[in-house]
């Protein structure tokens, strides 16, 4: 092996452990708790500088360990797609935003930290437009929302950005806490990842199905 091609390896070799660093210690204190200095330190880098000369800013780190798993969900994505036929419903939408995740975050093994590293991504306003942005610019990610809106009811546009929000927030965080509890050997709701995203595509379905209340007015549930 030349000289060039070794130092590409131990290149490429540091920054991938510099993203698993990353993720993990992200994923456990915050993204704002951890200095790029720590995160070169615990990936055993003796230069201070490490992670800045690899990725500059701390957005792109965080938008490199996105990528980093983005392959492995945008495959089965693909493949769910290409078994939805043209009697697709909200269900079967649903199920091709949320399988593809809990699929690869079941490959991973426990403990994993990436569902955690992205709840906290989400809590920071810059880093989760990184990542929206991200997501939106897959073709599959088009695709499912496309066939999704098309099976929605009308829904005035306030409406529908909170439930946007809502869907991100429950799969978000849902996925975070089962797997810190897997991590951490509590017991979980659910026994495994594919029971996990069947309660959260059917959570998430029902949340785009549910009446739209006005402003102001109440449900008979809430009169009891």
């Amino acid at each position: 092996m030349s000289g060039r091609a070794a130092g590409a390896e131990r290149s490429s070799e540091t920054r991938e452990l510099i993203l698993a660093t990353a993720e993990r210690l992200f994923a456990e204190r915050g993204v704002h708790a951890v200095s790029n200095r720590q995160v070169g330190e615990e990936a055993g880098q003796g230069n201070n500088f490490a992670v800045g000369h690899h990725f500059g800013s701390r957005a792109e780190l965080v938008r490199a360990v996105v990528r980093r798993h983005a392959g492995p969900v945008e495959r089965a994505r693909v493949r769910m797609l290409a078994q939805v036929g043209g009697g697709a419903r909200v269900w079967d939408w649903v199920a091709c935003l949320v399988r593809p995740f809990t699929e690869h975050l079941a490959a991973l093994g426990s403990p994993s930290w990436y569902a955690r590293f992205g709840a906290r991504v989400m809590t920071d306003p810059a880093l989760r437009r990184v990542v929206v942005e991200d997501a939106l610019g897959a073709e599959s990610v088009r695709r499912v929302l496309d066939g999704l809106n098309r099976c929605l009811p009308a829904l005035p546009l306030p409406v529908y950005l909170e439930r946007s929000a809502m869907t991100r927030h429950l799969v978000t965080h849902t996925c975070a806490e089962r797997e810190r509890a897997l991590a951490a050997g509590v017991p979980t709701a659910r026994a495994s990842w594919d029971d996990a995203a069947t309660g959260l595509v059917s959570a998430v379905a029902g949340l785009w199905l549910a009446p739209v209340t006005a402003t102001g007015e109440r449900t008979s549930e809430e009169h009891g």
